[in-house]
C-alpha cells in the first residue's frame, strides 16, 4: 500500500508516425483507422485487444457510447459494424470520431481516434472567370470545389479534355490552369471538371479571348502576376507553390530558400513552367521559398516568396503525481489532438510496495468534548504497524482561506488524543500520519468536527467577530450613563442588530458607554467603557461621526480606513486620531488632513487589544466620533505554524537602469489569498564582507527601482514575499552591474617639464574616484595668446597611460595646459591650468623654464639636469671615490705584472727562425703555454679551454712558423713614439672620452614610460675613443697562467 519513491513522472511524447505500446496485461494489436465511405455502403472500424481475459470492449462515438442495434454491433473480435452508414442530420448521421475502449482488471485503454466520412461533393466555391489576353503572353484560369475525398480536377477546352501537363499549359492539383505563349488558337471555352467516388461536377464555362500583339513588340519587364502562398501541411503530404510570370523577352524562372539552404532534389520538382511541388513533405522542408523571375541575358529580376509550414512537430508533456497510493497502479494514457487529426500514446504506473514505510492510519473519528476540545481516535496502519514510533495530528479550521494547520505530535502507544486549544463555534479538519525510522505514511482520510459554543468574549468590534462571539450571538446588553453620575442606563438589544441609536442626550456632556454580548450558554464578559462627548448645541452643523474600518496589516501594524456618512453636510477642516492600549490611558491624537481617509498605525504590540477612535472637526468644534477595538495578531514563524511557507516570486528580472540605479520587477507565484502581499528585496555587491551593509527594501508592487548604488558594480539581488505573517523562502539570486559613472574629480598631481628646446612632459594621476573607470584622457594646452584666442590644441591618451609629450613649443611663450578624464558616460571637469614657460634666449645655460604645476622645479642647460647644490655635491663625492679605486686597482694590477715578467716588452722579429726560436725557450720553461686560434680568440694549448680574457679588435695579425707538435707563444709589439700615451693611460683616456661623449642622452618616447636616471652606455668595442686604430699592444700579466691580453 506504499511505495520506494515518494513521487513519480509519467512522460509521454507524440509524434504523427507513433508506434504501438505493448503492455503484457492489456495492449491493441489493431486500431480503427480513417476511413471515407459511400453512403449506405458497410464499413467496418478494426479492433483487436490483446491481454488477461476477461477484456471488455466498447466504442465510443465522438466521447459517448455507441449503442448497438441491427445495424450497428460489435463482432466477436472486438470490430465495430456498421452494415449501412447513414448521412442524416444531427446525432442520426454514422459521421463522426470513433475510438475502442478496452478494459480489464489491470485497467482501460483507449485506442487512437479514427473518423468515418461519408464522401461527398459540393457545388464550386471558385468559378472559373473570362479573360482577354495578347496574343504571346500568360493566361489563367482557377476554380475550387470541397470534397471527401479530395477530388480530381481536369480541364475542358471547347468540351474537350486537356492533357495535364503540356509545352504550354499546365494543370495544378490545386485546380489551376496556366497556358503560356497564348496563340489565337487558344481562344475558346474553358471549364473545371471536379470527381471523386461521390460524384462529378462540371463548372461553367469561361471563355478566353485573345487580342493581336503589338507589332513590334517592346521589352517588358518581369512581372510575377501569380505568386506563391504561404501553406501549412502536414507530415508526407504534397505542396504546391505556384509561380506564374510574364514579360518580354519571356521571363527564366527560379527557385530558391530565403536560409540560403539548398532545395531538396529528392523530393522537389518543377511543375510546368515554373510550379514547384514538394512531395513526401517533412519538417526539414519548412522555411520560405523564393520564387524569382528574370529577364534572359539581364539583371532584370522580381521576386515573390511564401512560407511553407510543417504540422506535426513533436510534443513532450509529463503527469507528476504527488503523493501515489495503491489505487494509481494502472494504465495512463494521454492524447494530443488538432485540425489535423490526433495521437494517443500510454505508461503504465506500477506501485511497488515498501518496507520501510508504514501504511495509513485507519478509521479516523473526531468527538466533540466542549467548546474548546475534541477527541481524535484512530486505528493503528494495517501495515508495518508494529514498526510505528510515532504519530502526528493535523489541524486546521474547514472554513475560510489560508487559515493555519497546527501539528502535535504524540507516541505510538495511543491512538487517541484531545485537541483542547480550540475555537468555540467552529468546524475543523483533522487528519493523522504514522512514522518509522525510514518515512511516513501518507495522510489519512480527512474528519471534520465542530466545536460548541460558549459565553462571548468582551465586545470589541462591530459586528463581534466569530473568534470573540463564540458561537450565534443572541442578545446584546448596552449600558450608558454620564460622567459625572454612577446611575448606569441599561437597553437589550437582539443578536441580530449592530447599531442602535441613543437619543434624548445632553449637549456638550461627556457619556461612557459599554456592551456585553450573549450566546445560547449566558453572558459574556463586558467591554471596557469608552467615552463619547456631545456636541455643543449650536443652529451650526458639526461634521458625524465617520464610518470607520480597522484592519490588521500584521502583528505591530493596524490599517485605519474611513469615510465620511453620506448623509453628512458640514464642513471639515481635519480629522483627530486616538488610540491607546486597552490597559493605558489615552494619548495625543494624530491630526490629519481632511483629504485623507487612510492612516496607518505602526509599532504596536503583538496581541494587544487597542482602541482607536476617530472624528472630524470643523470651525464649529469637534464632531462625532466613531470608535472600535481591535486586537493585533502575535508574530507567529513558520516553525510555530507547521505550515509549508509560500513560494518565492519567480522570474526575477533586472536591467540596469543607471550608474546608481537598477530596476527590478519579478512575478507573483500562483497561490490564492485574499490577504495583502508585500515584498522584500535584498541587495548587496558581489563579494561583500560585511553583512550589516546588505540593503533591504521593502515594496508591495511587483517592480522597484533600486536607487543609491555605486557605479561600476557588480550586485546581486533576491526577492522574497509576506503573505499574512509567512514568509517565502528567497528568490533565486540574479546578478547586474551598475553603468559606470562619469568622472566628477579631474585627474591629480599635474606636472609639465620641459625636456627640449621645444619639447614638454606631462604627467598626472588617475582621479581619486574609486569605482569609476578611465577610458582616455583629453590633454589642451594653448600658449596665452591661443588661449585669449580660445583655440586650444587637444591631445587623446587611453586611460592606461598617464604621460604626453607637447611638441613643436615655441621659444619665448608660456603655455597653459588642463587635463581631463573620461569614460563611455561622459567626461569629466578639466584640472586646475598649469603653466609652462620656455624663455627664448637658451645660450646662457642657467635660465630657469618654469613648470609651476611641479612642486619641485627642474631646470635644463645644453642638456644637462641642473639639481639642486646638495645632490651635485653627493654626485661629485660619489664619482671622485669611484675614479680614484678604479685607477688604483690599474695600477696593482701594472705592477704585479711587471714583477713577475721576467722579461719586458721586445720587439718581435717578423722571421720565422726567431719565432721558432722563441718558441722553443718558452717550451722549455714553461708547457703552458696558449697558442691563437684565430684573429680575435686564444685557447690554452694545455686545458683546451678558452682564454678568460676577451679578445678586442682590430689586432694586427703576425707571422709565425712552428714545428708540428711544439707549443709556441706568439705576441707582438709594436713602436711606441713618445707622443702616444702609454697603454694603460691609452685605455684610461678611451674609457674617460666615451663617458663624457655619453653623459645626457636620454631615451623618450611618448609612451607613457620616461625615467630621468636612464643612460645609454657606448659599446667600449664600438672603437670611437681618441686612440688610433692601427696602434695595438700585447702585454702579458702572467706567465705561469700564460694568459695574453690585447687592447685596441
Amino acid at each position: 500500500e506504499n511505495l520506494c519513491f515518494s513521487f513519480a513522472f509519467l512522460t509521454f511524447s507524440f509524434s504523427l508516425s507513433t508506434g504501438v505500446l505493448c503492455f503484457s496485461e492489456l495492449f491493441f494489436i489493431k486500431e480503427p483507422h480513417d476511413v471515407t465511405v459511400m453512403r449506405k455502403e458497410a464499413v467496418i472500424l478494426d479492433c483487436q485487444a490483446h491481454g488477461e481475459a476477461p477484456i471488455d470492449v466498447r466504442w465510443l462515438k465522438n466521447g459517448a457510447t455507441v449503442v448497438e442495434n441491427e445495424r450497428v454491433y460489435l463482432l466477436s473480435n472486438g470490430s465495430l459494424y456498421i452494415s449501412e452508414v447513414e448521412s442524416r442530420r444531427g446525432d442520426k448521421s454514422d459521421e463522426g470520431f470513433y475510438q475502442c475502449l478496452a478494459q480489464n482488471k489491470y485497467g482501460a485503454i483507449l485506442s487512437q481516434k479514427a473518423r468515418l466520412t461519408i464522401a461527398s461533393i459540393s457545388s464550386f466555391a471558385i468559378q472559373p472567370t473570362s479573360i482577354v489576353v495578347t496574343e504571346g503572353s500568360v493566361a489563367r484560369f482557377s476554380c475550387k470545389i470541397s470534397a471527401h475525398p479530395p477530388p480530381i480536377i481536369t480541364w475542358e477546352f471547347n468540351r474537350v479534355t486537356l492533357p495535364l501537363i503540356t509545352e504550354r499549359s499546365t494543370v495544378l492539383p490545386s485546380g489551376v490552369l496556366q497556358i503560356y505563349g497564348v496563340q489565337r488558337s487558344d481562344a475558346g471555352n474553358y471549364r473545371c471538371i471536379a470527381t471523386n467516388i461521390a460524384s462529378r461536377r462540371r463548372s461553367t464555362e469561361a471563355t478566353l479571348t485573345v487580342t493581336p500583339a503589338p507589332s513590334p513588340q517592346l521589352p517588358e519587364r518581369p512581372r510575377i502576376i501569380v505568386g506563391p502562398q504561404n501553406i501549412s501541411v502536414s507530415p508526407h503530404q504534397s505542396a504546391i507553390l505556384e509561380c506564374m510570370a510574364t514579360g518580354n523577352p519571356r521571363p527564366i524562372i527560379s527557385w530558391s530558400r530565403a536560409d540560403s539552404k539548398s532545395i531538396d532534389v529528392y523530393n522537389t520538382k518543377v511543375l510546368g513552367n515554373g510550379n514547384l511541388i514538394i512531395t513526401d513533405i517533412k519538417p526539414k522542408h519548412g522555411g520560405v521559398y523564393m520564387c524569382r523571375a528574370t529577364t534572359p541575358g539581364t539583371r532584370n529580376y522580381t521576386v515573390a516568396s511564401a512560407n511553407v509550414t510543417v504540422l506535426g512537430k513533436d510534443m513532450h508533456l509529463s503527469i507528476q503525481p504527488l503523493q501515489i497510493i495503491p489505487e494509481d497502479d494502472a494504465i495512463y494514457q494521454c492524447q494530443a489532438e488538432n485540425e489535423q487529426g490526433s495521437v494517443l500514446s500510454m505508461a503504465r504506473l506500477i506501485v511497488v510496495m515498501s518496507e520501510d514505510r508504514p501504511s495509513v492510519p485507519r478509521n479516523i473519528r473526531a468527538d466533540t468534548v466542549s467548546s474548546s476540545a475534541i477527541l481524535l481516535a484512530w486505528e493503528k496502519p494495517l501495515y508495518n504497524s508494529d514498526k510505528v514510533i510515532a504519530y502526528s495530528v493535523h489541524y486546521m479550521k474547514a472554513e475560510g482561506l489560508n487559515n493555519e494547520e497546527y501539528q502535535i505530535v504524540i507516541g505510538n502507544d495511543t491512538t487517541r488524543y484531545i485537541i483542547d486549544d480550540l475555537e468555540p463555534a467552529c468546524n475543523y479538519t483533522f487528519y493523522v500520519v504514522a512514522y518509522m525510522p525510514m518515512g511516513a505514511s501518507r495522510m489519512s482520510d480527512h474528519v471534520f468536527q465542530s466545536t460548541l459554543e460558549d459565553v462571548p468574549l468582551r465586545v470589541s468590534g462591530q459586528p463581534l467577530p466569530d473568534k470573540l462571539s463564540r458561537g450565534r450571538v443572541s442578545a446584546y446588553r448596552l449600558s450608558y450613563r454620564t460622567g459625572d453620575e454612577n446611575t448606569v442606563s441599561q437597553i437589550e438589544l437582539p443578536g441580530e442588530k449592530t447599531r442602535h441609536l441613543l437619543e434624548n442626550l445632553q449637549p456638550d456632556t461627556i457619556y461612557l458607554l459599554r456592551i456585553v454580548a450573549a450566546t445560547s450558554v449566558g453572558w459574556g464578559e463586558q467591554s471596557a467603557w469608552t467615552s463619547h462627548r456631545t456636541p455643543k448645541a449650536s443652529s451650526a452643523q458639526v461634521p458625524l461621526a465617520p464610518e470607520l474600518h480597522l484592519e490588521p496589516l500584521n502583528c505591530t501594524t493596524i490599517l485605519v480606513r474611513w469615510q465620511l456618512a453620506s448623509r453628512n453636510s458640514a464642513g471639515v477642516q481635519g480629522y483627530r486620531l486616538f488610540y491607546h492600549e486597552e490597559s493605558q490611558s489615552e494619548s495625543a491624537p494624530v491630526h490629519l488632513r481632511s483629504s485623507y481617509n487612510t492612516h496607518t498605525i505602526g509599532g504596536l504590540d503583538p496581541r494587544k487589544k487597542y482602541h482607536v477612535k476617530l472624528l472630524a472637526y470643523n470651525f464649529v468644534g469637534d464632531g462625532y466620533q466613531a470608535d472600535q477595538t481591535i486586537s493585533t495578531p502575535g508574530c507567529v514563524s513558520v516553525r510555530d505554524r507547521l505550515v509549508p511557507p509560500p513560494p518565492p516570486p519567480h522570474n526575477v528580472y533586472a536591467k540596469t537602469n543607471s550608474s546608481t540605479a537598477v530596476f527590478l520587477h519579478w512575478g507573483r507565484p500562483i497561490f490564492t489569498s485574499s490577504h495583502a502581499v508585500n515584498y522584500t528585496i535584498r541587495c548587496n555587491p558581489i563579494g561583500l564582507q560585511n553583512a550589516s551593509l546588505v540593503l533591504y527594501l521593502q515594496t508591495s508592487e511587483q517592480r522597484l527601482l533600486v536607487q543609491d548604488l555605486q557605479p561600476n558594480t557588480k550586485y546581486e539581488f533576491a526577492v522574497r514575499l509576506h503573505i499574512d505573517q509567512l514568509s517565502s523562502p528567497w528568490s533565486p539570486v540574479v546578478y547586474q552591474s551598475t553603468f559606470p559613472q562619469a568622472p566628477t574629480l579631474p585627474p591629480s598631481n599635474v606636472k609639465v617639464t620641459l625636456i627640449e628646446d621645444d619639447t614638454a612632459l606631462v604627467s598626472w594621476k588617475p582621479p581619486d574616484e574609486p569605482n569609476v573607470a578611465v577610458t582616455h584622457y583629453t590633454i589642451l594646452y594653448a600658449s596665452r595668446k591661443a588661449w585669449i584666442a580660445g583655440k586650444w590644441q587637444e591631445l587623446l591618451r587611453e586611460g592606461s597611460i598617464t604621460m604626453a609629450l607637447l611638441e613643436n613649443l615655441k621659444p619665448g611663450e608660456v603655455y597653459l595646459v588642463k587635463i581631463s578624464a573620461s569614460n563611455e558616460m561622459g567626461d569629466g571637469p578639466f584640472s586646475h591650468t598649469v603653466e609652462l614657460t620656455v624663455r627664448a634666449d637658451l645660450s646662457s645655460g642657467h635660465d630657469p623654464r618654469l613648470s609651476h604645476g611641479s612642486a619641485h622645479t627642474t631646470t635644463f642647460s645644453d642638456g644637462f639636469y641642473h639639481l639642486d647644490q646638495k645632490s651635485m655635491t653627493g654626485i661629485a663625492v660619489g664619482v671622485c671615490i669611484a675614479l680614484i679605486c678604479i685607477i688604483i686597482c690599474a695600477f696593482i694590477l701594472v705592477c704585479r705584472g711587471k714583477n713577475r715578467c721576467s722579461v719586458g716588452l721586445k720587439r718581435v722579429s717578423t722571421s720565422g727562425s726567431a719565432v721558432g726560436r722563441l718558441g722553443s725557450e718558452r717550451q722549455a720553461e714553461n708547457a703552458d703555454v696558449t697558442v691563437q686560434m684565430s684573429q680575435n680568440h686564444f685557447i690554452d694549448a694545455k686545458t683546451n679551454r678558452r682564454s678568460p680574457f676577451s679578445v678586442l679588435q682590430n689586432v694586427s695579425q703576425a707571422t709565425a712558423s712552428y714545428q708540428p707538435g711544439t707549443n709556441v707563444l706568439t705576441y707582438e709589439e709594436l713602436a711606441i713614439s713618445p707622443e702616444q700615451p702609454t697603454t694603460l693611460q691609452a685605455v684610461l683616456r678611451c674609457d674617460t672620452e666615451r663617458s663624457s661623449n655619453s653623459e645626457g642622452s636620454h631615451t623618450t618616447s611618448d609612451s607613457g614610460r620616461y625615467s630621468h636616471d636612464e643612460m645609454e652606455m657606448t659599446n667600449v668595442s664600438s672603437g670611437s675613443c681618441g686612440c688610433p686604430p692601427s696602434q695595438t699592444a700585447a702585454i702579458v700579466l702572467d706567465k705561469r697562467i700564460n694568459t695574453t691580453l690585447q687592447i685596441s
